[in-house]
């Protein structure tokens, strides 16, 4: 796991970022913070801590832009994409503002570093495997993501080093089962999508057997995903589509897991898609501890992380 060699963090509008800390920061805290009360508005520092050794550092742009609305700066230590540890505990930023502030900030802040980088973790260890069997297709993410919080999570599967796949209805067509039931067929759905799309936007067609793959390409689908394929079959299926279409491009999709991802490597396939990149995908441990100044505390004031 290494730093990706682009900053990623260029692709996010700064409009964006604004609107998402402002949607979450309200959802946390929609009137009063009566425990701000407690702590009051005189500066303090904080330092983030990563306890799990051996993550990706993935969504410091989401943790920044939170605590900017509310007056406060980051200074980090590490680079985003960056793998931390192996120690057990590694200080990975400071945080400096108002003592209330940055109390408003944490919650809304680590939630989006610990999803966004336990993903990324999680996609270069997927990304790893497919290398190391010398693929050369795209591991994929899908659009099974949090409501609201897609965003976070797209972005963290690019830093990660996968494809995030279309990031959402209008930005590829995907004939499903659905669509295709309610079309009538295949082709029939496919000149209907093209009608309205044009050249600008490609058409996939999820497929359940070869046969109906051979149909999607005829009828001018751009990629068939071979869904819900047992690896053997996925091979053969995939291996006579390409002899009969090359410039198809074939996804496998359905029950991929982790474990199982060796066994449908192919050179017939191109893309491989996984829903577990986020869904039950494990967080990244963070936390952030407040320096007190008061000789009657602990030096670093320890809060429960997973406090509601």
């Amino acid at each position: 796991m290494t730093t990706p060699q682009y900053d990623l963090s260029n692709t996010l509008p700064p409009h964006t970022l604004t609107r998402l800390a402002r949607e979450w920061l309200a959802e946390d805290t929609p009137n009063f913070d009566p425990a701000g009360l407690c702590v009051g508005s005189h500066e303090v520092e904080a330092r983030l801590l990563c306890k799990t050794p051996c993550s990706m550092l993935v969504g410091r742009p989401f943790f920044t832009a939170v605590f900017t609305e509310l007056s406060c700066t980051v200074e980090w230590a590490h680079k985003e994409g960056a793998q931390l540890g192996p120690n057990a505990v590694t200080q990975t930023a400071v945080v400096r503002g108002p003592a209330r502030c940055i109390l408003l900030g944490e919650r809304p802040a680590l939630n989006c570093l610990a999803r966004a980088s336990g993903i990324a973790t999680h996609c270069s260890q997927l990304q790893s495997i497919a290398r190391e069997a010398g693929w050369h297709g795209h591991v994929a993410g899908t659009r099974k993501t949090t409501p609201g919080f897609r965003l976070v999570e797209k972005y963290a599967m690019l830093v990660g080093s996968v494809s995030i796949h279309r990031q959402d209805l209008s930005g590829m067509v995907m004939l499903k089962d659905n669509h295709i039931w309610a079309s009538g067929s295949i082709t029939q759905a496919v000149r209907d999508a093209r009608s309205v799309c044009g050249f600008s936007s490609k058409i996939e067609v999820e497929c359940g057997s070869r046969e109906e793959g051979s149909e999607a390409a005829t009828a001018g689908a751009d990629i068939v995903m071979l869904d819900n394929f047992k690896p053997q079959e996925l091979h053969a299926a995939a291996k006579l589509l390409k002899e009969e279409f090359p410039s198809v491009l074939i996804e496998a999709s359905g029950g991929v897991t982790p474990d199982s991802l060796p066994q449908y490597l192919s050179p017939h396939v191109d893309i491989i898609s996984l829903g577990c990149i986020t869904q039950g995908c494990p967080v990244v441990d963070f936390s952030l501890k407040i320096s007190s100044s008061n000789p009657n505390f602990c030096v670093w004031r320890e809060r429960e992380d997973d406090e509601a």
